[in-house]
């Protein structure tokens, strides 16, 4: 026989609980909005002298910009001081070398973070490989610049050229691609490679078909990002090749122009209006070839891309 105790419960203190909580809940959404608004303030106060720059930039520049002859000449032929020219031979140049030092860049540096990120498995060419990628993101332009002038024209004899300031810009722009891609590979789902493997297909095949495809977006990314680091430096101009106003296609022979270095003679000149014009101007239209490239970029990644979804 079973006995039944029946009593009554005390609630005595139930009300305490969602008082508590409510009051833990309060303390949490007023730290929430406190940290909010520092984070939306940092970030304005970050926006402020880049939007100064940007309207600087533009209220200066535009005017030379929007001539048709800025666009189609040289400066051969043409005084500094006075209206005229153009800077098709600097925008060519510029174009070139970026070019020249993207198709050897991209392949070495997506490769070796294909090899870390898939194959190295913590040996040591990898970890050799990882700290000279390190000491390569520190290195000034300078520095590359003068390495390539003593091997490259110095030890080898070869002259100034498009192509030496390539070489020197292959240096700065390699350990940037490797940084990025390495991060992009190892986002990659885990699941997404083991269901290859498990289908028996290779592991080259999983890397090409799968892995890059996927990552491709943040790949070509940062690929821009370096391109548009290498578009403005001007040591390795300065150093490794001549100016000149005429238009030079040919990478490998004579001097070449380039925006920076076009800049930088535009500096160096007596302060006029048309001198301060071609300056501001130049400086504006390497922002916008970047910004192109930029925007070519991303409707290039976005149409080959996988997703994961």
């Amino acid at each position: 026989m079973t006995t039944t105790r029946t009593g009554t419960i005390d609630h005595s203190h139930d009300t305490l609980a969602p008082s508590g909580f409510t009051d833990i809940s309060a303390s949490r959404r007023q730290r929430d909005r406190v940290a909010t608004g520092v984070v939306y303030a940092m970030a304005g106060i970050a926006l402020v002298p880049l939007i100064w720059v940007m309207i600087t930039l533009i209220s200066k520049g535009l005017p030379t910009v929007l001539d048709l002859g800025w666009w189609t000449f040289d400066m051969a032929g043409q005084l500094s001081d006075r209206p005229g020219g153009g800077i098709a031979h600097a925008v060519i140049g510029t174009l070139t070398q970026a070019v020249v030092t993207t198709v050897i860049s991209v392949p070495v540096g997506v490769l070796t973070a294909v090899y870390l990120v898939e194959y190295a498995r913590g040996g040591w060419l990898g970890r050799v490989t990882t700290f000279m990628v390190d000491i390569l993101t520190g290195v000034p332009s300078i520095v590359a610049a003068l390495f390539i002038y003593a091997l490259w024209i110095s030890i080898f004899g070869f002259d100034r050229s498009g192509f030496a300031v390539s070489l020197a810009l292959v240096l700065l722009m390699i350990p940037v691609i490797v940084r990025n891609t390495e991060e992009m590979l190892r986002i990659v789902p885990v699941d997404l490679r083991e269901a290859a493997y498990a289908l028996g297909v290779p592991k080259w095949k999983t890397i090409v078909k799968i892995v890059l495809p996927t990552a491709l977006s943040g790949i070509v990314t940062g690929v821009m990002l370096a391109v548009a680091r290498i578009m403005g430096e001007s040591a390795p101009v300065l150093i490794l090749v001549g100016a000149t106003p005429v238009i030079n296609w040919n990478v490998l022979e004579g001097n070449q122009n380039s925006l920076p270095l076009f800049m930088l003679e535009m500096y160096k000149l007596q302060a006029s209006d048309e001198v301060l014009g071609r300056l501001w101007g130049a400086a504006l239209t390497l922002v916008l070839l970047i910004a192109a490239l930029n925007v070519a970029a991303r409707l290039i990644s976005r149409r080959f891309s996988v997703t994961t979804h």
